[in-house]
């Protein structure tokens, strides 16, 4: 099939969809409703002479065809970026769109330097879309190794092959109870005992208990996948839980977070730039490491 505009903007929803897993969930992403989008998937459907996927009540679910076509639009619609990069930078500027993928709360970090590698790359070139992902922690790898996103910035122990990481900066977490909690206002001494009985958050960070080691008791009722879900939990008093210092500094500044003997329950973790070997060439994707990089102290 010969591939114009109209494809390109179906494929583009398409994408969306398989990313979002499903019609309703891609709704808020793609800012049109799900008869609209449900009508864009059956014209691309259409046009291809293919069934991508099974919707209804039983979930949505891409079909083998589907899963195909989703990593040639993965590849197609990268090219087209690095294609409209390329071409401007024949003329001395940048353009395109840079997608960046990130892990929550990282905001409140005076370290991060996100925003003033944005600033510096918006001062540089009008033609340039910024397209900031927020995700979790294992989403920000896989949507750097599928393409859809220049760079990410997030946490990672165990590293993907065909990723680069650079080191930014070690974000330190402790362990956090709120106001009202037995271990909130409790002695030093009598925290132990109290340790042995508290519930502790399972989180996405959970992947670091081997490092931390602290003998806790994680079989427990709360689960949250991103950090604001994990602060929720501790404000009930019911739970404790780890969470980065910069980011609880705010609850604890109001009387609300205590940090549970911190020289003991804390650890570090590396954040990190993570790009693709392979999708990392374009001059605009070359552009933006480089002034992540440098707002962030590393040459």
């Amino acid at each position: 099939m010969q591939v114009h505009d109209v494809d390109l903007r179906l494929l583009r929803i398409f994408v969306a969809i398989v990313e979002c897993g499903g019609l309703s969930a891609a709704e808020s992403r793609l800012n049109i409703g799900r008869s609209t989008i449900s009508s864009h998937l059956s014209d691309l459907e259409v046009r291809l002479g293919l069934k991508l996927c099974k919707r209804g009540r039983s979930g949505f679910e891409l079909t083998e065809s589907g899963r195909v076509t989703y990593q040639a639009s993965l590849e197609l619609l990268q090219q087209c970026e690095a294609f409209a990069s390329t071409v401007a930078s024949s003329k001395q500027q940048l353009s395109g769109r840079v997608t960046i993928a990130i892990i929550d709360t990282l905001v409140s970090d005076p370290r991060c330097g996100v925003a003033r590698a944005i600033a510096s790359l918006k001062a540089r070139s009008n033609n340039i879309q910024f397209d900031i992902n927020v995700c979790e922690a294992r989403e920000v790898e896989t949507s750097v190794v599928n393409g859809r996103s220049l760079a990410g910035i997030g946490v990672s122990r165990h590293h993907l092959r065909g990723l680069d990481y650079e080191p930014l900066h070690n974000e330190t977490n402790y362990l956090y109870c709120g106001i009202g909690h037995p271990l909130f206002d409790c002695d030093p001494g009598a925290s132990q005992k109290l340790l042995q009985n508290a519930e502790v958050i399972t989180s996405n960070y959970t992947r670091d208990k081997e490092s931390r080691n602290d003998d806790l008791n994680y079989q427990n009722s709360a689960t949250a996948y991103h950090d604001e879900g994990i602060a929720h939990l501790i404000l009930s008093g019911k739970f404790i839980g780890y969470l980065p210092e910069h980011y609880a500094s705010y609850w604890v500044d109001k009387g609300l977070f205590r940090a549970i003997l911190p020289e003991k329950y804390s650890y570090q973790i590396p954040v990190v730039l993570i790009t693709s070997k392979n999708n990392s060439a374009t001059p605009l994707a070359k552009a933006l490491i480089k002034e992540i990089k440098r707002c962030h102290g590393v040459e």
